[in-house]
Formats: structure tokens, sequence, C-alpha cells
């Protein structure tokens, strides 16, 4: 009998204790960043939705649903040209679009993601409500400069064509993509000359000077953009060293290891001097950032929040 009461008494707390838990996250849940859209993420250069158990946007995700709002992570061929990926985006948010019940989404894309999510909007407007682009490759990149100065046609560039193609099939397969891998279409969208076509077609947001900020909204959305420009950051990140070597492209211009910061701005510039490099700038590598630097996550938070209150 004496065993019995115990149970009853320690299911009883159980319950209690699950019910109060229910009535808390009812009630009480944060919404901080529960924006009117749903979030849809868009990574870049040779990135993925997830590769073997690891996010390519580092607990951001979890740290935005926590506090309300609805996220979509979206996976495009890791290694191609903007407008191919801007179509399989396209493709995967009217799917979002479907399942959400949502009649648009709010684009976050990083570096290449960021003017694959510029195209989405620009051909598909009825789709978007803000685009934000974080170290977005949006004037070219030194880097991708100096890679196109090996001659075409060469040996060398089709050796160095076929590595790259090969370790894009080889991410794209880990992550389960079934993307098919066009790594001279991808070097040749990121480079200033691709870039700057680009955005003959596509100039939305984009600024006319050299380092100054775009049209804040264009056929109705909002256009926004942040960046870091840092590129070595934390000695115990295995990234820094690579980011690093990539930063010698850009000699004296400020940049995080991968893109100038003037070059990465777009519509309303948040700001483009975090102390983050290319990879920090996505909570990678697991987490590993500036010691004095603003947690990316809570940078992510912080924009999510900026869009609920912009009534996004």
């Amino acid at each position: 009998m004496k065993f019995l009461k115990s149970m009853a008494l320690i299911l009883a707390v159980t319950f209690a204790s699950q019910s109060q838990a229910w009535f808390w996250d009812s009630w009480f849940q944060s919404t901080y960043t529960k924006t009117k859209y749903p979030i849809v993420f868009a990574h870049g250069l040779l990135g993925f939705d997830e590769l073997l158990g690891v996010e390519y946007w580092y607990k951001i995700p979890a740290a935005l649903r926590k506090d309300g709002a609805k996220v979509y992570v979206t996976q495009v061929s890791n290694t191609n040209f903007t407008e191919v990926r801007g179509e399989q985006l396209i493709a995967q948010i009217e799917n979002i679009i479907a399942v959400s019940g949502a009649n648009k989404v709010n684009l976050i894309g990083h570096s290449h993601g960021g003017p694959t999510i510029r195209y989405v909007a620009s051909v598909r407007p009825d789709l978007v409500a803000s685009v934000t682009t974080v170290a977005g490759v949006n004037k070219g990149s030194n880097t991708a400069d100096f890679l196109r100065q090996i001659p075409e046609g060469s040996a060398l560039e089709g050796l160095a064509l076929s590595i790259v193609n090969a370790f894009s099939s080889v991410l794209d397969f880990l992550s389960g993509g079934g993307y098919t891998p066009d790594a001279l279409g991808a070097l040749t969208s990121l480079s200033t000359e691709g870039a700057l076509a680009f955005n003959a077609q596509h100039p939305q947001g984009v600024p006319t000077t050299a380092c100054g900020e775009g049209d804040y909204v264009v056929n109705g959305i909002r256009y926004y953009s942040w960046s870091g420009g840092s590129p070595v950051t934390n000695v115990l990140d295995i990234s820094d060293t690579a980011m690093g070597l990539t930063a010698l492209t850009f000699g004296s211009e400020k940049n995080d290891g991968l893109v100038g910061s003037c070059d990465s701005r777009l519509g309303q510039v948040i700001r483009d001097d975090y102390r983050m490099n290319h990879l920090d700038e996505v909570n990678q590598v697991l987490g590993i950032h500036h010691l004095f630097e603003t947690d990316p996550v809570t940078t992510y938070r912080n924009h999510a929040n900026r869009l609920k209150k912009a009534g996004l």
C-alpha cells in the first residue's frame, strides 16, 4: 500500500510539473522572434542544410524557433550559377508557402545565398516580404577574381574545376542534396564581372555608390544587409587560417576573408564591421567566434525582432 501511495504521489507531482510547464509555455512563451512571415535560410558556396549532423546555420534556426519564429532551411546546388540556384530556391519557397499557409517569406541568404535570394525577389516578388543578405557577394569577391586569373581552358583550370566539382559532389551526397555541381558557373557568378552583370538585370537594393546604402524598399520588399570585417577572430577556430590567407586577395580593403565589407552592402545596412569572419557569420565553426563580439546567434535573433517590428 505504501508503494502504491508513493507511486501516486510521484505521478501527481510529475503531472503538476508538466501542467505548470505547459501553462508557462502557452501563456508566457517569448515571441521576440515571431515574425509575420516565415523565415527562410539560403546557404552560400559549398553550403548545405545539414551535413553529418552539423547544421550550416549552426544553432541559429533553433534559437529563432524557440522565441516564436517559423523557420525553414533550404538547400540548393552548392556550386552553380546564381540564376540556377535561384530557380531551385523558388521551387522550395513555393512548397514552403503551401505547407505554412503564409503567402510570403522573409529570405536570409549568406555569401552566394545573398544574390540567390535577390534573384528570387527580382523574378518572383509576390513570394517575398524581405531580403536580408549576410556577407552577400553583392558586388563580387576579390577572391573569386584572383581565381579567375587562371587561364581559361588551361590544364590548370581543368584540374582545379575537377577538384572543386568532385568535392562539391561529395558534400552534396553527404547532405542529400541531389544537385549537379558547376564550379565554373559559381566562380563566374561570384567574380566582380559576373556580379555586375547580374546587378544590371537585378538591381533591387544595390547601392549606386561605392560604399553606400541601396533602396530600403523595392516592389514592396524590404532590403537589409550586414556582414563582418575581421578575417581572423579566434585562435581556437580552425577556419581562421584559411580566412587569413584568402583575405590577402583584398589588400587593405576591409573584408571578412571572402567578401569585401563595402561590396556586401545592400538596402538598409545594419552593420558591415562585426568582428566576424565569413564562417563566424553563420556561427561556424561550431559556434567559435570572437570573445568580445556579439554572439552570431544573437545577431539573427535581433534581426528577426527587427523584421517583426517592421510588420514582416
